[in-house]
């Protein structure tokens, strides 16, 4: 039987999330994550509430170089505070709100397809 492994180019995937904490490529991250093309870096969110139009300007700073924002809400999806909806519209951010698992197993699926994919993950 001929096994295909996924190959990512440039940018590793989420190997697991869990813990509080995160691993990229054989890397452990504590705590919430930004995931933009050219790095990775602590994000300000510990809870949905935490989401403000601040905590997200790393990515409405690119918001034309990117197809979908991943948000990632915690263990249950919720809503992001009005400001922030509006800010990231306003932006023409196109963003999808889910738990922080869903994002983590759908940024993966558009990294491996080279999708221009951004992420915001709540540590779990």
């Amino acid at each position: 039987m001929l096994m295909n492994e996924v190959r990512f180019e440039a940018r590793p995937p989420i190997d697991s999330y869990g813990d509080g904490a995160f691993r990229l490529g054989g890397l452990r991250h504590v705590g919430s994550l930004a995931l933009l093309f050219d790095r990775m870096q602590d994000w300000p969110v510990a809870a949905p509430a935490d989401a403000s139009p601040e905590a997200l300007a790393p990515f409405i700073d690119i918001a034309r170089e990117m197809d979908v924002l991943l948000i990632g809400m915690g263990n249950e999806i919720a809503h992001l505070p009005r400001e922030t909806r509006a800010a990231l519209e306003a932006a023409g951010i196109g963003f999808d709100l889910m738990s922080t698992g869903a994002a983590c197993r759908t940024y993966n699926v558009l990294l491996a397809e080279n999708r221009r994919v951004a992420a915001a993950l709540i540590a779990v």
